[in-house]
């Protein structure tokens, strides 16, 4: 099966291990008045794009939890249907494996599986053990404390008493035990439920999650390139500290000075735009006096720029600004996306425009998200705060009114609060 090669945004940080639930079968065929094994074989044919696209997007490790222990308890058809699917499954990984150098490896217990199944699983993890250059975990008839419980048992049969037993040690006797990546960076699972039912319980420790909305059949490779964007934006911190010490700002003077900026006619009188720009770059970024000197000659040029729509040049110098913002910031942003970014924030609320609340405040998730590293849902409070300053940007502009110049700037200040929240 050929699926469409995408590519990921230059500098995004590309997980070594996904796992995802394959939930939502059944839900997507009632939801069309189809039967329960036509949305099995819909999900199916969903977890094979989505595994043969995490390769092509250079993911190590890709699991996926297609049974799990409870689920004996379904319809005798549907079971004897589902192991013919996973037979199938396993077969085509089989038919690519030395192609794509896939070593498959099955999670989960044995004794209760197809006895034409096992010897298929045994015979393509035995086959396939040598390879490395990626690893596809299937979970079947798999759950997490059994998993756990079968560790121990192992632990307790071999006789390692309990001033011997590390984490590193009880780690070996687990299903992902001699794996390079046994630790999943991405947890994702579709159809909307929040919860990861026993997944890799140990495993799982630090992964970052993310739900996404659309039952399995619906899951592309598109929808696996924007979880793995998303998951490129976050910190991870591991229990440890790493704040941004240069974003100090605070947010009701940066808020000021960006609506003055706005309003250009409320700079103090005497003072150049450029010296404005410069004490809006300084205060906002925390930079050195030279480096706000530099930033301001690039936002400007690119601001009159932008007023004059000329925005291949804008992003020129934008590209320029956010190259030098995050040699000295240290965020981990990729400087062509964000002006990318930043131009499409402009364009969206430049005063011309009918562009609605939700299409600028989409604009602004993808900025906030991509500059100050955070996720989509992280940057949803920010990228609201922001579009509602916008409208009452440009109802001030078409008003003449001051109380929404007064809104705008509360707004702004609530932007940048929410900003030196998330990212402080």
């Amino acid at each position: 099966m050929s699926t469409p090669v995408l590519k990921l945004p230059k500098g995004t940080l590309i997980p070594n291990h996904i796992a995802l639930i394959l939930d939502g079968n059944r839900r997507w065929a009632r939801a069309r008045g189809q039967y329960t094994l036509q949305g099995h074989k819909a999900g199916f044919d969903a977890a094979r794009r989505i595994a043969e696209s995490s390769r092509n997007f250079g993911i190590h490790t890709f699991t996926v939890w297609g049974f799990s222990t409870e689920n004996w308890d379904r319809e005798e058809d549907e079971i004897k249907y589902l192991m013919g699917l996973f037979k199938r499954f396993i077969k085509e990984v089989r038919d690519e494996s030395a192609k794509d150098g896939i070593r498959f490896v099955h999670l989960g217990r044995k004794d209760r599986l197809p006895k034409d199944l096992i010897a298929l699983i045994n015979k393509t993890e035995a086959e396939t053990k040598h390879l490395k250059k990626h690893v596809l975990n299937v979970a079947l008839d798999y759950g997490g404390r059994d998993e756990i419980l079968r560790a121990v048992k192992e632990i307790i049969k071999e006789g390692i008493t309990p001033s011997n037993l590390t984490e590193e040690l009880f780690a070996s006797h687990l299903d992902t035990g001699d794996q390079p990546y046994p630790y999943p960076d991405l947890f994702i699972r579709p159809s909307g439920e929040q919860r990861t039912s026993g997944l890799l319980p140990w495993q799982l420790e630090y992964a970052e999650y993310y739900w996404e909305t659309s039952h399995l059949p619906d899951m592309t490779p598109e929808k696996l390139r924007e979880a793995i964007i998303d998951y490129s934006r976050r910190r991870r911190r591991y229990g440890g500290n790493d704040s941004i010490e240069h974003l100090k700002f605070k947010p009701e003077l940066t808020a000021k000075l960006e609506v003055n900026w706005w309003r250009l006619a409320n700079i103090p009188s005497g003072t150049r735009f450029r010296d404005y720009a410069f004490s809006h770059l300084k205060e906002q970024w925390g930079l050195s006096k030279s480096l706000a000197k530099e930033a301001t000659q690039l936002m400007v040029e690119a601001f009159v720029d932008g007023e004059a729509e000329k925005w291949g040049a804008a992003k020129k110098h934008l590209f320029e600004f956010y190259k030098l913002v995050k040699d000295e910031v240290k965020l981990a942003f990729e400087p062509a996306l964000a002006a990318s970014l930043q131009a499409k924030m402009w364009q969206k609320n430049s005063d011309d425009t009918n562009n609605s609340l939700q299409e600028i405040e989409q604009a602004s998730k993808e900025f906030v998200s991509e500059v100050y590293r955070m996720s989509d849902l992280q940057a949803s409070k920010a990228a609201h705060l922001m579009a509602l300053a916008t409208q009452e940007r440009k109802l001030a502009v078409s008003t003449n009114n001051e109380e929404h110049w007064v809104k705008a700037q509360e707004y702004l200040e609530r932007y940048y609060s929410a900003l030196k929240d998330r990212v402080a």
